[in-house]
């Protein structure tokens, strides 16, 4: 397996823990289902996503003798890098698709970077972002790189400090970096811990890769979990890692997400981005192994107030 150094796994750990307060692992009262499930809640990290695990982590590690950095990302990555340079007054640029998410973009405007704004969805920015690289900044993926990935397998450890017992943890997936990071985070943990990534139907990125063996491009759908699309750039180590860890795919459609949104809004009382919704959608589609407790990470909670509102509506 194409592993990640330990060294660099512990790296993060020590500085997510230090930069960074651990999320809640909260009880879901799932109903019709009578195994345990607990939900990982990303939204309480100060940028509402995960993605800031591996923003302060590959900054710390970058940013240490004032190299600029650049990133692109549908926008929880750049939000994560933004905070991360507030953080360690490191200097970044971002660079996010013109018709990304309104509620990121807007919240990218608050931190003091260099904000990008690339046509051609989540494909035009990486390309934008690389051309940027190439005159001189470090290009920091927002899921091929080490210290990224790094930082995203702090999530399931903060999980198995808390577990006594195996459990299931579910993932959204989209390039790859949290799925990565958590089959990484799960060898290292005491209890057994099995891996389930979530894809949306509308892009496959990760698991046409791993069932060819190598990258495939593969057609973007539409879809509310914009963070969970994309293709992958040349040489992406993510579906290496997930390939040899064995971990299981799965998909969801966007009724079965959106649904996903409204449960848990109206359920837990829990703001949830489609992204993030990914994980519960697997589990009321029958996808997830009921054997043991599940842990639904959900992921992120930047979603445009307007499209929440038009969830909650439906039926």
């Amino acid at each position: 397996m194409p592993l990640i150094a330990d060294a660099i796994l512990d790296q993060a750990r020590e500085t997510v823990t230090r930069n960074l307060a651990p999320t809640p692992l909260l009880p879901f009262h799932a109903a019709g289902l009578d195994v345990p499930v607990f939900l990982k809640y990303e939204g309480a990290q100060p940028t509402g996503s995960f993605k800031v695990r591996g923003g302060v982590t590959a900054l710390t590690a970058y940013a240490a003798d004032g190299t600029p950095v650049v990133t692109a990302s549908a926008g929880n990555h750049a939000l994560g890098i933004a905070h991360a340079s507030r953080l360690l007054g490191a200097q970044s640029t971002v660079v996010v698709p013109e018709d990304g998410s309104p509620a990121k973009i807007s919240a990218l405007r608050t931190y003091p970077v260099d904000l990008v704004l690339a046509p051609g969805g989540y494909d035009g920015a990486e390309a934008k972002a690389l051309e940027l690289a190439a005159g001189g900044m470090k290009f920091v993926s927002a899921y091929n790189d080490p210290y990224v990935i790094a930082g995203q397998s702090t999530l399931v450890g903060e999980v198995a400090d808390s577990f006594g017992e195996d459990f299931t943890i579910v993932v959204p997936t989209g390039s790859g970096g949290l799925l990565a990071g958590t089959a990484l985070g799960a060898r290292r943990a005491k209890p057994d811990v099995r891996v389930v990534g979530v894809e949306s139907a509308a892009c496959h990125a990760v698991s046409a890769a791993v069932a060819a063996g190598h990258l495939v491009t593969v057609p973007v759908g539409d879809t509310i979990a914009d963070g969970l699309v994309g293709n992958l750039e040349p040489g992406t180590i993510t579906p290496d890692i997930v390939r040899e860890a064995g971990v299981g795919l799965v998909d969801v459609d966007e009724p079965a997400i959106r649904r996903s949104v409204r449960e848990f809004a109206l359920t837990a009382g829990l703001v949830a981005e489609g992204s993030s919704a990914a994980a519960l959608a697997a589990l009321r589609e029958g996808l997830v192994p009921l054997d043991r407790p599940i842990v639904l990470v959900v992921s992120g909670r930047n979603i445009a107030a307007e499209l929440l509102a038009t969830i909650l509506t439906e039926g």
